[in-house]
Protein backbone atom coordinates (compact mmCIF):
# COMPACT_ATOMS: atom_id res chain seq x y z
CA UNK A 1 0.00 0.00 0.00
CA UNK A 2 0.97 3.60 -0.99
CA UNK A 3 -0.36 7.11 -0.23
CA UNK A 4 -0.76 9.36 -2.80
CA UNK A 5 -2.56 13.18 -3.05
CA UNK A 6 -6.30 12.71 -3.27
CA UNK A 7 -6.05 15.20 -6.30
CA UNK A 8 -4.08 13.23 -8.36
CA UNK A 9 -6.19 9.92 -7.50
CA UNK A 10 -9.67 11.96 -8.92
CA UNK A 11 -7.66 13.24 -11.70
CA UNK A 12 -6.82 9.27 -12.45
CA UNK A 13 -9.82 8.36 -12.61
CA UNK A 14 -11.47 11.45 -14.18
CA UNK A 15 -9.30 10.84 -17.33
CA UNK A 16 -10.07 7.51 -17.62
CA UNK A 17 -13.67 8.07 -17.61
CA UNK A 18 -13.46 10.93 -20.12
CA UNK A 19 -11.97 8.64 -22.44
CA UNK A 20 -15.13 6.58 -21.92
CA UNK A 21 -17.17 8.76 -23.50
CA UNK A 22 -18.51 9.93 -19.85
CA UNK A 23 -19.78 13.76 -20.20
CA UNK A 24 -17.42 16.10 -18.53
CA UNK A 25 -19.42 17.08 -15.19
CA UNK A 26 -20.47 13.42 -14.90
CA UNK A 27 -16.84 12.04 -15.32
CA UNK A 28 -15.99 14.29 -12.51
CA UNK A 29 -18.58 13.36 -10.38
CA UNK A 30 -17.87 9.63 -10.47
CA UNK A 31 -14.30 10.08 -10.23
CA UNK A 32 -14.67 12.11 -7.30
CA UNK A 33 -16.79 9.27 -5.27
CA UNK A 34 -14.64 6.80 -6.53
CA UNK A 35 -11.34 9.43 -4.70
CA UNK A 36 -13.61 10.13 -2.23
CA UNK A 37 -14.31 6.36 -1.30
CA UNK A 38 -10.70 5.58 -1.00
CA UNK A 39 -10.29 8.83 0.72
CA UNK A 40 -12.15 7.69 3.58
CA UNK A 41 -10.68 3.98 3.80
CA UNK A 42 -13.62 2.56 1.93
CA UNK A 43 -10.87 1.00 -0.54
CA UNK A 44 -13.56 -2.03 -1.68
CA UNK A 45 -15.54 0.46 -3.23
CA UNK A 46 -13.20 2.99 -4.20
CA UNK A 47 -9.79 2.40 -6.63
CA UNK A 48 -10.12 -1.29 -5.67
CA UNK A 49 -13.79 -1.54 -7.58
CA UNK A 50 -13.00 0.66 -10.83
CA UNK A 51 -11.04 -1.54 -13.04
CA UNK A 52 -14.87 -3.71 -12.30
CA UNK A 53 -16.57 -0.62 -13.13
CA UNK A 54 -14.64 0.56 -16.42
CA UNK A 55 -14.98 -3.20 -17.62
CA UNK A 56 -18.81 -3.16 -17.11
CA UNK A 57 -18.69 0.07 -19.35
CA UNK A 58 -16.99 -1.57 -21.83
CA UNK A 59 -19.37 -4.16 -22.23
CA UNK A 60 -22.40 -2.14 -22.31
CA UNK A 61 -23.68 -2.48 -19.04
CA UNK A 62 -23.20 0.56 -18.14
CA UNK A 63 -24.12 3.53 -20.26
CA UNK A 64 -21.93 6.44 -19.68
CA UNK A 65 -24.58 9.68 -21.36
CA UNK A 66 -27.80 7.60 -20.00
CA UNK A 67 -30.00 10.26 -17.69
CA UNK A 68 -32.75 8.90 -15.14
CA UNK A 69 -36.04 9.72 -16.22
CA UNK A 70 -39.15 10.09 -13.71
CA UNK A 71 -41.58 7.31 -15.02
CA UNK A 72 -44.44 8.44 -11.83
CA UNK A 73 -45.42 10.58 -9.09
CA UNK A 74 -48.01 9.80 -6.46
CA UNK A 75 -47.69 12.31 -3.62
CA UNK A 76 -44.04 12.49 -2.33
CA UNK A 77 -43.33 9.16 -3.69
CA UNK A 78 -41.64 9.44 -6.72
CA UNK A 79 -40.08 6.48 -9.31
CA UNK A 80 -37.51 6.53 -11.86
CA UNK A 81 -35.79 4.03 -13.62
CA UNK A 82 -31.57 4.90 -14.40
CA UNK A 83 -31.62 3.92 -17.90
CA UNK A 84 -28.79 1.84 -16.98
CA UNK A 85 -26.42 4.36 -16.59
CA UNK A 86 -23.90 4.79 -13.87
CA UNK A 87 -25.05 4.46 -10.29
CA UNK A 88 -22.94 6.91 -8.45
CA UNK A 89 -24.85 9.74 -11.10
CA UNK A 90 -28.22 8.00 -10.56
CA UNK A 91 -27.70 7.42 -6.94
CA UNK A 92 -26.76 11.10 -6.55
CA UNK A 93 -29.77 12.70 -8.17
CA UNK A 94 -32.23 10.26 -6.93
CA UNK A 95 -30.99 11.38 -3.54
CA UNK A 96 -31.34 15.13 -4.42
CA UNK A 97 -34.30 14.63 -5.96
CA UNK A 98 -35.07 13.09 -2.12
CA UNK A 99 -33.63 16.23 -0.35
CA UNK A 100 -35.78 18.62 -2.57
CA UNK A 101 -39.01 16.91 -1.88
CA UNK A 102 -38.24 16.84 1.91
CA UNK A 103 -36.81 20.70 2.62
CA UNK A 104 -40.25 21.14 0.74
CA UNK A 105 -42.35 18.70 2.61
CA UNK A 106 -40.30 17.10 5.59
CA UNK A 107 -40.23 14.03 3.45
CA UNK A 108 -39.39 12.65 -0.04
CA UNK A 109 -38.82 9.40 -1.39
CA UNK A 110 -37.57 8.49 -4.30
CA UNK A 111 -37.26 4.66 -5.83
CA UNK A 112 -35.45 4.14 -9.04
CA UNK A 113 -35.16 1.00 -11.06
CA UNK A 114 -32.81 -0.36 -13.75
CA UNK A 115 -30.00 1.52 -12.65
CA UNK A 116 -26.34 0.42 -11.70
CA UNK A 117 -23.59 -0.40 -8.65
CA UNK A 118 -23.71 2.90 -6.19
CA UNK A 119 -20.61 2.34 -4.95
CA UNK A 120 -20.12 3.10 -1.29
CA UNK A 121 -23.60 3.68 -0.02
CA UNK A 122 -22.56 5.90 2.27
CA UNK A 123 -21.82 8.33 -0.09
CA UNK A 124 -25.53 9.15 -0.22
CA UNK A 125 -26.04 9.41 3.64
CA UNK A 126 -23.45 11.92 3.80
CA UNK A 127 -25.04 13.88 0.83
CA UNK A 128 -28.35 14.08 2.85
CA UNK A 129 -26.66 14.94 5.78
CA UNK A 130 -25.09 17.52 4.18
CA UNK A 131 -27.92 19.39 3.42
CA UNK A 132 -29.18 18.69 6.51
CA UNK A 133 -31.62 16.23 6.27
CA UNK A 134 -31.81 12.68 7.70
CA UNK A 135 -31.15 10.18 4.81
CA UNK A 136 -32.10 6.62 4.29
CA UNK A 137 -31.53 4.53 1.35
CA UNK A 138 -31.34 0.86 0.20
CA UNK A 139 -30.37 -1.33 -2.46
CA UNK A 140 -30.63 -4.58 -3.86
CA UNK A 141 -27.81 -6.77 -5.18
CA UNK A 142 -26.79 -9.89 -6.70
CA UNK A 143 -26.85 -13.04 -5.06
CA UNK A 144 -24.02 -13.86 -2.28
CA UNK A 145 -25.82 -15.50 0.76
CA UNK A 146 -28.49 -18.53 1.82
CA UNK A 147 -30.91 -17.64 3.49
CA UNK A 148 -31.25 -18.71 6.82
CA UNK A 149 -31.60 -22.85 6.69
CA UNK A 150 -30.46 -23.03 3.22
CA UNK A 151 -27.43 -23.52 1.51
CA UNK A 152 -27.73 -22.04 -2.06
CA UNK A 153 -26.98 -18.78 -2.19
CA UNK A 154 -30.32 -16.31 -2.98
CA UNK A 155 -29.86 -13.40 -0.84
CA UNK A 156 -28.33 -9.89 -1.88
CA UNK A 157 -26.52 -8.02 0.96
CA UNK A 158 -28.46 -5.77 0.13
CA UNK A 159 -27.01 -2.60 1.95
CA UNK A 160 -28.74 0.09 4.13
CA UNK A 161 -27.60 3.27 5.17
CA UNK A 162 -29.28 5.61 7.54
CA UNK A 163 -27.42 9.58 8.25
CA UNK A 164 -28.38 11.96 10.96
CA UNK A 165 -27.03 15.16 10.41
CA UNK A 166 -25.03 16.27 13.55
CA UNK A 167 -22.32 20.28 13.17
CA UNK A 168 -19.77 17.86 15.27
CA UNK A 169 -19.80 15.39 12.60
CA UNK A 170 -22.54 13.50 11.20
CA UNK A 171 -24.00 10.30 12.18
CA UNK A 172 -23.40 7.90 9.09
CA UNK A 173 -24.67 4.02 9.17
CA UNK A 174 -23.60 1.96 5.75
CA UNK A 175 -24.05 -2.04 6.64
CA UNK A 176 -24.50 -4.84 4.20
CA UNK A 177 -26.54 -7.66 5.54
CA UNK A 178 -23.63 -9.94 5.02
CA UNK A 179 -21.08 -9.89 8.15
CA UNK A 180 -18.78 -8.53 5.81
CA UNK A 181 -19.36 -6.94 2.20
CA UNK A 182 -17.68 -8.89 -0.46
CA UNK A 183 -15.63 -5.71 -1.20
CA UNK A 184 -14.41 -6.01 2.20
CA UNK A 185 -13.77 -9.79 1.74
CA UNK A 186 -11.53 -8.59 -1.31
CA UNK A 187 -9.56 -6.21 0.65
CA UNK A 188 -8.76 -8.62 3.24
CA UNK A 189 -7.63 -11.37 -0.07
CA UNK A 190 -5.49 -8.73 -1.45
CA UNK A 191 -3.61 -8.60 2.17
CA UNK A 192 -3.73 -12.16 2.39
CA UNK A 193 -5.46 -11.78 5.38
CA UNK A 194 -8.07 -14.10 7.31
CA UNK A 195 -11.56 -11.98 8.63
CA UNK A 196 -11.16 -10.82 11.84
CA UNK A 197 -14.08 -12.98 12.94
CA UNK A 198 -16.74 -15.69 10.63
CA UNK A 199 -17.65 -14.46 7.56
CA UNK A 200 -19.59 -17.62 5.96
CA UNK A 201 -19.02 -20.73 5.24
CA UNK A 202 -16.77 -23.09 3.43
CA UNK A 203 -17.91 -25.73 1.09
CA UNK A 204 -18.79 -28.37 3.73
CA UNK A 205 -21.33 -26.13 5.44
CA UNK A 206 -19.08 -25.31 8.38
CA UNK A 207 -18.11 -20.76 9.22
CA UNK A 208 -14.74 -19.58 8.21
CA UNK A 209 -12.66 -17.10 7.93
CA UNK A 210 -11.23 -17.26 4.34
CA UNK A 211 -12.04 -14.41 2.51
CA UNK A 212 -11.04 -16.34 -0.59
CA UNK A 213 -13.58 -19.60 0.53
CA UNK A 214 -16.38 -17.11 1.00
CA UNK A 215 -16.30 -14.95 -2.09
CA UNK A 216 -15.85 -18.13 -4.50
CA UNK A 217 -18.96 -20.19 -3.25
CA UNK A 218 -20.76 -17.25 -2.24
CA UNK A 219 -21.81 -18.40 1.09
CA UNK A 220 -21.74 -14.79 3.19
CA UNK A 221 -22.92 -15.10 6.67
CA UNK A 222 -25.81 -13.71 7.26
CA UNK A 223 -25.37 -10.36 10.06
CA UNK A 224 -27.56 -11.59 13.22
CA UNK A 225 -27.96 -14.92 11.70
CA UNK A 226 -31.70 -15.34 10.53
CA UNK A 227 -32.68 -11.85 11.49
CA UNK A 228 -30.19 -10.29 8.64
CA UNK A 229 -31.19 -13.40 6.23
CA UNK A 230 -35.16 -11.83 7.31
CA UNK A 231 -33.93 -8.26 6.66
CA UNK A 232 -32.09 -8.87 3.28
CA UNK A 233 -35.09 -10.32 1.98
CA UNK A 234 -37.20 -8.03 3.03
CA UNK A 235 -34.89 -4.66 1.70
CA UNK A 236 -35.64 -6.81 -1.65
CA UNK A 237 -39.01 -6.81 -1.20
CA UNK A 238 -39.69 -2.88 -0.67
CA UNK A 239 -37.26 -2.31 -3.53
CA UNK A 240 -39.39 -4.17 -5.98
CA UNK A 241 -42.69 -3.13 -4.65
CA UNK A 242 -41.63 0.61 -4.41
CA UNK A 243 -39.66 0.61 -7.83
CA UNK A 244 -41.51 -2.03 -10.11
CA UNK A 245 -37.42 -2.82 -10.47
CA UNK A 246 -35.96 -6.11 -10.87
CA UNK A 247 -35.24 -8.82 -7.58
CA UNK A 248 -31.96 -10.36 -6.21
CA UNK A 249 -33.42 -13.04 -8.28
CA UNK A 250 -33.71 -11.56 -11.69
CA UNK A 251 -30.04 -9.88 -11.42
CA UNK A 252 -28.56 -13.07 -10.27
CA UNK A 253 -29.67 -14.76 -13.41
CA UNK A 254 -27.93 -12.88 -15.61
CA UNK A 255 -24.41 -13.72 -13.89
CA UNK A 256 -23.11 -9.66 -14.03
CA UNK A 257 -24.65 -7.26 -11.01
CA UNK A 258 -26.70 -4.68 -13.24
CA UNK A 259 -29.93 -3.26 -13.75
CA UNK A 260 -30.32 -3.03 -9.90
CA UNK A 261 -33.21 -1.26 -7.64
CA UNK A 262 -32.72 1.18 -5.28
CA UNK A 263 -34.53 3.65 -3.13
CA UNK A 264 -33.74 7.23 -1.74
CA UNK A 265 -35.55 8.71 1.71
CA UNK A 266 -35.17 12.02 3.22
CA UNK A 267 -36.62 13.77 6.04
CA UNK A 268 -36.08 17.30 6.86
CA UNK A 269 -37.16 18.72 10.10
CA UNK A 270 -34.92 21.91 11.30
CA UNK A 271 -35.39 20.75 15.09
CA UNK A 272 -33.62 17.58 15.68
CA UNK A 273 -33.15 17.52 19.64
CA UNK A 274 -29.29 18.19 19.00
CA UNK A 275 -29.16 18.08 22.94
CA UNK A 276 -30.91 14.61 23.19
CA UNK A 277 -28.51 12.89 20.62
CA UNK A 278 -25.16 14.35 22.47
CA UNK A 279 -27.08 12.51 25.33
CA UNK A 280 -27.02 8.99 23.37
CA UNK A 281 -23.70 9.51 22.18
CA UNK A 282 -21.79 10.48 25.26
CA UNK A 283 -23.72 7.40 27.28
CA UNK A 284 -22.64 5.11 24.51
CA UNK A 285 -19.03 6.47 24.08
CA UNK A 286 -18.25 5.98 28.02
CA UNK A 287 -18.91 2.31 28.15
CA UNK A 288 -15.65 0.74 29.08
CA UNK A 289 -13.73 -0.75 26.10
CA UNK A 290 -13.38 -3.96 25.96
CA UNK A 291 -9.51 -4.12 24.96
CA UNK A 292 -6.95 -1.80 26.33
CA UNK A 293 -6.32 0.96 24.50
CA UNK A 294 -9.76 0.68 22.88
CA UNK A 295 -12.29 2.70 22.02
CA UNK A 296 -16.00 3.35 21.24
CA UNK A 297 -16.61 5.03 18.15
CA UNK A 298 -20.39 6.03 16.59
CA UNK A 299 -21.55 5.22 13.00
CA UNK A 300 -19.18 7.47 10.65
CA UNK A 301 -16.76 8.77 13.31
CA UNK A 302 -14.00 6.28 12.10
CA UNK A 303 -14.68 7.73 8.30
CA UNK A 304 -14.23 11.29 9.69
CA UNK A 305 -11.05 10.13 11.17
CA UNK A 306 -9.53 8.17 7.94
CA UNK A 307 -10.78 11.39 5.86
CA UNK A 308 -8.79 13.69 7.95
CA UNK A 309 -5.77 11.27 7.95
CA UNK A 310 -6.10 11.05 4.11
CA UNK A 311 -6.68 14.50 3.59
CA UNK A 312 -3.05 15.24 5.61
CA UNK A 313 -0.87 12.01 4.79
CA UNK A 314 -2.33 11.04 1.13
CA UNK A 315 -4.77 8.52 -0.07
CA UNK A 316 -3.61 4.80 1.12
CA UNK A 317 -3.67 2.72 -1.99
CA UNK A 318 -3.11 -0.48 -3.54
CA UNK A 319 0.21 0.02 -5.13
CA UNK A 320 -0.43 -2.76 -7.83
CA UNK A 321 -4.32 -1.47 -8.58
CA UNK A 322 -3.07 1.69 -8.95
CA UNK A 323 -0.20 0.88 -11.56
CA UNK A 324 -3.25 -0.65 -13.45
CA UNK A 325 -5.23 2.34 -13.73
CA UNK A 326 -3.14 4.83 -14.32
CA UNK A 327 -1.82 1.94 -17.68
CA UNK A 328 -5.62 2.56 -18.66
Amino acid sequence: MIRIPFAQLEQAFRKVLLQLNFPEKRAALCAHIFASNSRDGVHSHGLNRFPVFVQYVKEGLVHPDAEPTLLEKNGLLETWTGNLGAGMYNATACMQRAIELAQANGIGCVAIQNTNHWMRGGTYGWQAANAGCIGICFTNAIAGMPAWGGVDPVLGNNPLVIAVPRAEGHIVLDMAMSQFSYGKMQEHELKQEQLPVVGGYDDNGELTTDPVVIRNNKRALPIGFWKGSGLAMVLDVLLVALSGGRSTGQITADKKEFGVSQCFIALHKPDLHAALIEEILTYTKGSTPATRGGRIAYPGENTLRKRLQSEKEGVLVNEEIWAQVQAM
